[in-house]
Order: C-alpha cells, then structure tokens, then sequence
C-alpha cells in the first residue's frame, strides 16, 4: 500500500495530474522546490522536504533531499525487526512511492556553445540518488522514472489499492536503467571535455533469442535500440511465418536499406541474397517492379528477401507462385494479399513496417571487431562531381539511368559492379552485378556481363522480340549503364565492357591510370564519367 509519496521532478509533465490522483487516494504528498510550488499552487497538499529532513534547502539547491530521514525511509527493510525499530527510534517515516526525472543534462551538452559550468551544474545527485535507493528496495517501494507511467500507476492503485510486485520489479529495473544511461552521458561529455578521450557507449535492450546464427552450431540474439527513429528492423511486426534468423537480419536490413536509397516517388523492390541485393528496380506499379527485380537474377532469388516500399496486393503476391521466399517487407499487406501468402507458406516470413517511407534516424553505421568497435557516418549520397571526361560526351539522357545504377552499386559489397537497364521510359532494372570479388576485372567479365547475358536470355524467350539473341543482346547492352563501386586501376575494365557492349560507364575515377583509362575509352568509343565518390561496402 502507497501511505507516503517523494515527488521531485526536472520534467514537470504530468505531474499535477499524477499529484492529485495520489491525493485523492489518500496518499502523502512530500516533494521538492519547484516541484512542491506547482503542486501547492494547483491546490494539493504537500510537505516539503525540509520539513521532513530538519535542514533547509542549501546551497542553491545541491543538497535538500540527502539525508537520512529521506533515505532511511525508502531503503528501510520493512519485514526486518531491526530496521523497523531504527527507523522509530530515529523519527523515520517510510516512503512508498518516489517520483524523480533528471536534470537534462544530456539536452544540455548538445546545445552549441555550451560551457562546461553550465554542463557541470546539470549533473543531478539526489536524483539518481533517490531513484537508486527506491529501486534497491523495490519489493517495498515503487519508484517511477518517466512520466509515460503515471496513468497506468494510477490506474493499478484505484483498481486494487497496491501496486503489484511484477510492476514495481519492471519500474525498478527501468530507473537503474535510466541512471546508467545518465551516468553513461556524463561519462561521454566529460571524458571529452576534461580528458580528451572519446568513449563509445551503446545501448541495446529486449534482447531475443534467434533459431541460430549464421551457420546451424553458431547461437545469436538480437537486441534493439532504444528510441530509434525511422524505419528498422526494430520496429516491423511480424504478421506471419517462422522466427527470423541472425541471416534473416543481416540480409532483411540490406534490403530495407537498398530500397530506402531509390526514394518513395515510384514503386521500388530489392531482392536480397546473401547480403547483396541480386535483384533491384523501379516500375510504374508494384507488379511490374516485382518482375524487373526478379528478372535481374533468377536464379539467386531462390530463397531471398524482398522489401518494396509499396504496400504488397495481390496481383504482386500471385507473381511468387511457385517461387520460395524467406522474407517479405512492406509497408503493409492488403487483405487479400496476406490471406494468399499465408496460404502459400507457413513459414514465409511477412514483416509490416508502416513507416518505411520516412527518413533513417540515424547518421552513423558501427562494425565489431575483435578486441574493437569501428564507427563511421553513413555512406550518403551517390556522387561529388558528374565530369564527362571522354571524346564522346556523356548523354544528360542516361542521368537517370547512371543515377539508380549508382544507388544499387552502393549496397553491393565490394569489388562491386552494376550492370543496369531502362526497361521502359523511367523504369529502371539491375540486369547483371558482380560483388564481393579480389578484384574489379572478374567482376566484370566472369559475372557482371555474364549475368546481364543470361537473365537477357530468360527475358528474350519471355517476349520472343522476333529477332536474333546475340541482336537482341547487342541492343539492349548498348543501351545499359555499367557503374563502377571504385576506380579502374587498369584499363582492362573498360575492355571487357567494351566486348560486351557497354557504352556508358560511371566510376569515382582518381587512379594514377586515369589518362590510360581514359584514352581506352576514347579509342573504344565509350562515354565515361567521373563522380568522385567511392563506394566501398565491407
């Protein structure tokens, strides 16, 4: 039973409201400062501390609530004997309830400008201190941390009268939570500030058990960042199938990424294989779109991921008959569309992410090493500069074209080449990729052109043009875009996109063999641009 409430808050949210639903179940109000001025001035009684403790407020307010009159009463042992008989013999009364948010410390140090006294004058101590104590002695006292509890606390105390052991458990763990991230922000600001170190403290919380890491022996888990902003993994509901798996993971958020880069203003579908996006494009509808990405690697699609930024109908889920799928991510399922895909599988996994549309909340992708942790800012951004750099200039008319085939060259893992395609007037595919080789040469000739030939073929007997396939090759190869993830070290690349009849190529450019490079592609009558922009993915 809550007989005697400590309200003492920064954040004032709410607190008036909680304050006076405490009041009307009979509860003792003692609090704080501005705390107690608010609730006073809205009519609830409280005492303050000072009363309580003896000692006025000091020292501008650093020191009102340490003291053992307050934290005798919360950290007091109720079912022990001794305990019982000290707090009587020294006026102790027992708190029940603490209510306590933090100076904004964290709020404080981002302001531009700000001043290490003024940082330093944010660092609550009675705060924490009060949360802690309340929290070490949950089995009796119910300490609250965040406002977003006071409706349900209040809620639980008028339907039963007490506050259960199972809620004051989960708000004792989240005040030790709140206190090791405040004390985690100070650590960060101050280990800058007053040592010049940096220090990199993540957070990630509900951590759960995966069906397995990347091989079957291996155990994973994964944990969620609290706060996220944007669209993530974190946030998609799973409507239907089996558990995800570490791979399940890596590969989904490859594709969630993938997609993110090709914008909202048409229909888009990644298909991920093994960290790479196998099949990538642009249609008028989702149908449409569905089918260019799958033409992009047939064979690979076997088994993938496909996220689209479009809400998944039927039309598109009756395109995956008789096609295996592991995963697919939407930013919905129209009805129909969902009662057919779980239909066609049990264990297809379908994830509903509504906000895939807006912006990632984050700037900063990590990597764990052993023994380390690598931070870089996010690769954003496709080029630096768009230089026409041969005889033959670039046509403005591929911008597009160049500008898509960039995007999907950015999320394949390096050495990383895109061979892509305009299928129809602003419709654009990936028709043939190579990745993750030693080097740039093979994936060009023995997989990039090699693909864009035999997912050509499949296409070509589709829509039997009533031509020749080595014409019908000629034409469309003469008509694609190749991007390269890094400079031509040789002039060899170019060669063998020259055999396969690519005319248009796009790459950072910046190697000692540029001129070299550049007068291959003059003599190959090959339209070259630079962009100055590197886009290596490990």
């Amino acid at each position: 039973m809550v007989k005697r409430a400590l309200l003492s808050v920064s954040d004032k949210t709410g607190i008036v409201e909680f304050a006076r639903g405490l009041e009307e179940l009979g509860v003792k109000i003692i609090s704080t400062g501005g705390t107690a001025k608010i609730i006073r001035d809205a009519g609830i009684e409280v005492t303050d501390v000072s009363e309580v403790t003896g000692f006025p407020e000091m020292m501008g307010g650093r020191v009102k609530t340490l003291h053992p009159r307050i934290h005798g009463g919360l950290l007091c042992l109720r079912e022990s004997e001794e305990h019982m008989e000290e707090a009587s013999k020294e006026d102790i009364s027992l708190i029940d309830m603490v209510t306590v948010n933090l100076y904004p410390f964290e709020v404080t140090v981002s302001k531009e400008g700000v001043e290490l006294e003024e940082a330093i004058e944010n660092i609550d101590i009675g705060g924490p201190t009060l949360l802690r104590s309340a929290a070490k002695n949950y089995r009796s006292v119910t300490v609250l941390s965040d406002p977003a509890d006071y409706g349900h606390i209040l809620k639980e105390l008028r339907s039963s009268g007490v506050i259960s052991d199972e809620t004051r458990a989960g708000l004792a763990v989240k005040a030790f939570r709140h206190t090791a991230d405040y004390d985690a922000a100070i650590d960060t600001y101050l280990s800058k500030v007053l040592l010049g170190e940096e220090v990199l403290r993540l957070k990630f919380t509900d951590g759960t058990k995966l069906r397995y890491g990347e091989n079957w022996h291996q155990e994973a888990s994964f944990y969620k960042e609290p706060r996220q902003e944007g669209p993530s993994l974190a946030k998609a509901v799973q409507l239907h199938g089996k558990e995800l798996s570490f791979n399940n993971y890596v590969d989904a958020d490859n594709a969630l990424q993938t997609v993110k880069e090709l914008g909202n203003a048409t229909p888009a579908v990644a298909i991920v294989k093994h960290n790479n996006p196998c099949g990538l494009s642009t249609g008028k509808t989702l149908l449409q779109a569905l089918q260019a990405a799958w033409d992009g690697d047939p064979i690979s699609a076997y088994g993938s991921i496909i996220c689209t930024n479009e809400t998944f109908d039927l039309e598109a889920a009756q395109l995956l008959n008789g096609k295996f799928v592991e995963i697919i991510l939407a930013p919905d399922f129209t009805h129909d569309a969902l009662e057919y895909l779980k239909n066609k599988s049990a264990n297809l996994r379908l994830l509903k992410l509504p906000d895939i549309r807006e912006s990632f909340g984050t700037n900063c992708t990590y990597k764990y090493i052993i023994g380390g942790m690598l931070k870089q800012s996010r690769d954003i951004g496709i080029y630096e500069k768009w230089e026409s750099v041969t005889e033959t200039p670039y046509p403005e008319e591929k911008r597009n074209l160049s500008e898509f085939c960039l995007k999907a060259c950015k999320a394949t893992k390096s050495n990383a080449v895109i061979i892509a395609h305009e299928y129809e007037p602003g419709s654009f595919m990936v028709l043939g990729m190579g990745a993750g080789q030693p080097n740039r040469v093979d994936s060009i000739r023995k997989l990039a052109a090699t693909k864009a030939i035999e997912n050509l073929k499949v296409i070509y007997e589709r829509e039997e043009p009533g031509i020749s396939f080595e014409e019908y090759c000629k034409n469309i190869l003469s008509e694609c875009v190749m991007v390269s993830d890094a400079f031509f070290p040789f002039d060899d690349s170019v060669i063998h996109a020259s055999e396969n009849n690519i005319r248009y190529i796009v790459s950072p450019g910046g190697s000692i063999r540029d001129g070299e490079v550049i007068e291959t592609a003059n003599r190959l009558n090959v339209s070259l641009v630079f962009t100055g922009m590197r886009h290596f993915l490990h």
